[in-house]
């Protein structure tokens, strides 16, 4: 059906061209005694035979090429069809305004005022559909900020509520696993954001020949799938993609600009770039440390050292959160629980550590 769509395509095409190109040929060659190719209907026939035999040849490719596009549409995510096609409109207005601007009908030979029209069309509304297909983010930021502005302005007799912005997960804080705990005792708000190029990163690593690496992607694939369907969140994938950009991390601190969004990481070199960039940032680490149980020098605890330090004669224990307890003169109680003092806590970027000494020791002196 399409095939022969096509070709009705080529004869109708033909006989116009033959119409309009023909006499104009013939009156640049000064033939004017032949009044059978004057004649509109005889052009017509012309260029409709002509265009026919030139279909013969390439009704296949153009059968082909129309069957691409309808998959490539049928694919392509919706944002990035509407987007194109706001481009496409705006690039068909454009040629309309110039072809009324310009006076065409002033160029000497009639075919090039029919033909610039046409061109200007094709053109211009490619032009703007590309533009407006590969611009789709920044066009859906813009359309979300006038949103939100226009929502402030009107909402002067309402209580005002603030906006939960997007909270967009990288690979790192899911792979984690510490984000669905977070989320399910309801401290995060609003919609978790997860970018496809993160999906498709996750997958790269759950398909990983390392044994390592594959056991972390497939405990984030499900660590997603917890969140998505045990937890009252809401989850929304996002399609689009920086084709420009080949980092994750680039692409994850561009989404978050374009969106307003928040990203949530617990990787410590994104934290910095998006503290560079002025981007708003959660970090895992960050709420970890900040939520370890408060330890002053003098307090006592009782803990169990379990291995040797760094230093001569030191001991070190660990904390129920991880945190490391170094303790002084402690090598001769390795394996067993004792009373400390702590005498001294420091703050690093990686952590806090303890330094404490046995109690026993203090009693002594």
């Amino acid at each position: 059906m399409l095939k022969r769509i096509v070709q009705a395509f080529f004869i109708i095409f033909g006989a116009v061209v033959g119409i309009f190109i023909i006499p104009e040929l013939f009156l640049l060659l000064n033939v004017k005694d032949i009044p059978f190719i004057t004649n509109a209907y005889s052009s017509a026939l012309i260029g409709a035979a002509v265009f026919f035999i030139i279909g013969k040849w390439c009704t296949g490719y153009v059968v082909n090429w129309v069957k691409w596009i309808e998959d490539s549409l049928l694919k392509a995510p919706l944002p990035d069809l509407i987007s194109g096609s706001f481009g496409l409109v705006f690039g068909l207005i454009l040629a309309y305004l110039i072809v009324n601007v310009i006076p065409l009908n002033n160029i000497p030979y009639h075919i090039f005022g029919t033909i610039i029209p046409i061109f200007l069309a094709f053109f211009l509304g490619y032009l703007g559909f590309q533009v407006g297909f590969k611009k789709k983010d920044e066009m859906m930021g813009l359309f979300s900020r006038s949103a939100k502005v226009t929502k402030k302005k009107g909402a002067a007799d309402e209580p005002e509520i603030e906006d939960k912005k997007l909270k967009i997960l990288d690979t790192s804080v899911i792979i984690d696993g510490r984000i669905a705990d977070i989320c399910q005792t309801g401290f995060l708000e609003g919609v978790m954001v997860i970018p496809q190029f993160v999906l498709e990163e996750l997958q790269h690593i759950a398909d990983s020949s390392d044994v390592l690496k594959r056991n972390r992607g497939r405990r984030g694939l499900d660590i997603l799938n917890r969140i998505q369907k045990e937890l009252d969140i809401k989850v929304e994938i996002y399609e689009g993609d920086f084709e420009d950009i080949q980092e994750v991390d680039s692409k994850l601190v561009k989404l978050a600009k374009l969106t307003s969004g928040v990203v949530v990481t617990n990787d410590f070199n994104l934290n910095k770039v998006c503290e560079l960039q002025k981007v708003a940032v959660l970090n895992i680490n960050d709420l970890a440390n900040a939520v370890k149980p408060v330890v002053l020098p003098g307090e006592e605890m009782k803990v169990q050292v379990i291995k040797d330090g760094k230093e001569h004669n030191q001991g070190v224990a660990y904390l129920d959160d991880g945190t490391m307890i170094v303790v002084e003169e402690g090598r001769n109680y390795i394996g067993k629980d004792i009373d400390v003092l702590v005498t001294s806590v420091l703050q690093t970027a990686a952590g806090r550590m303890i330094f404490a000494k046995p109690k026993l020791l203090e009693k002594a002196l």
